[in-house]
């Protein structure tokens, strides 16, 4: 019996560490990640590309000595401080720019995404209450990024890789002797780092849920029902009244959609493992657009957004890319029987013979 218990547990550990090791889960998840904060950041810094010196230059009220001030406290840092020069501080704006752009297309992302993150807690450390909160998240995201393969799929990494494999097919690309045992070890660490990252964020995202639904069954206003009455009527997070006011005017759709929000947080981390993901992942999207359009936090719900992408599973990523590939070959069939040239219908002048010399209209 001992033995039996012994051999099981040997069995699961092994199998353990060839999911660890054996080959990077959620590729696509992580550079829909990689690609959706990303986009997400770099349209942040071009909305606030006017009012950038007011947030995080040396107009800011938050000054330099404040901020150094709350460093001793939070133990944060930021490269915006090293000079108080409005000429270094354009410098580092183009720079999280080009950075944010390179991100998104995946050029290099290994060093990019280590750039990516010091420039996401840099911009954070500098004005930490400037922001709607869904920095926080971005931080800490960024952060987990640069430990995973980000770039293996839908990048310029993977595209040159597919280029140098299709170039190098014939031979080993790591070649042999102790050139193939190193390039067998960092695939191996690459791999089990990229794994652990996978599954930080999404540990992330379950504590974040589990919590805030924890949070709100504490509160007497999520208790009775309440609460989105109060949210809807708060007026710094209030950018559209008229519409604020038309919808708290239903009283019981705001008590059911309150209690729909405590109940899919609470149960979201025990659903991950079943088909009942896919709702509740359609609930908490609608719960943050909804959170972006009526308490103008748009920051906030796309890192939410872009967070909640890490459960869809690759295969569908690959359906989805399945299912666009289809659509185009119909569009373009479409298409091509819709057109007077396509040979379908009958021309109404029958083609004239041309000069030998002469170039034939569809290869101009």
């Amino acid at each position: 019996m001992l033995h039996r218990v012994l051999q099981r547990v040997l069995d699961r550990t092994h199998a353990s560490l060839v999911l660890l090791t054996g080959r990077p889960v959620s590729l696509y998840a992580a550079a829909m990640l990689r690609i959706g904060y990303g986009l997400l950041y770099l349209v942040f810094l071009l909305r606030e590309f006017p009012h950038r010196d007011e947030m995080w230059g040396p107009g800011s009220p938050w000054t330099p000595e404040l901020a150094r001030e709350m460093y001793d406290q939070s133990g944060w840092a930021s490269l915006l401080l090293l000079s108080d020069s409005p000429v270094y501080f354009e410098i580092c704006y183009a720079v999280a720019l080009v950075t944010c752009a390179l991100f998104v297309l995946g050029w290099r992302t290994r060093a990019v995404s280590l750039l990516f993150a010091i420039v996401v807690v840099s911009f954070h450390a500098r004005a930490i209450y400037l922001a709607d909160g869904g920095d926080n998240l971005m931080v800490l995201m960024a952060v987990y990024l640069v430990f995973t393969a980000c770039g293996r799929r839908w990048s310029l990494d993977a595209r040159r890789n597919r280029l140098k494999a299709a170039a190098d097919k014939a031979g080993d690309p790591w070649g042999s002797g102790l050139r193939h045992r190193l390039g067998g070890a960092q695939s191996i660490l690459t791999t089990v780092l990229h794994n652990c990252g996978m599954f930080v964020i999404a540990a992330q995202v379950c504590f974040l849920y589990g919590c805030a639904g924890l949070y709100k069954v504490q509160g007497h206003k999520w208790a009775d029902g309440s609460a989105l009455h109060y949210v809807l009527n708060i007026g710094l997070f209030r950018p559209w009244p008229e519409l604020s006011q038309a919808i708290d005017g239903h009283h019981v759709l705001l008590t059911v959609v309150g209690y729909m929000t405590v109940l899919v947080q609470v149960a979201f981390p025990f659903v991950l493992f079943s088909r009942l993901k896919y709702p509740v992942l359609l609930l908490l999207l609608g719960m943050h657009v909804n959170i972006a359009v009526l308490m103008g936090l748009p920051l906030f719900s796309g890192a939410m957004i872009v967070a909640d992408a890490v459960f869809l599973p690759d295969r569908f990523y690959r359906a989805l890319g399945r299912l666009r590939r289809r659509g185009i070959r119909r569009t373009g069939i479409t298409a091509e029987e819709a057109s007077p040239d396509s040979g379908t219908t009958p021309a109404a002048v029958p083609p004239q013979p041309g000069r030998a010399g002469d170039a034939h209209p569809a290869g101009l």
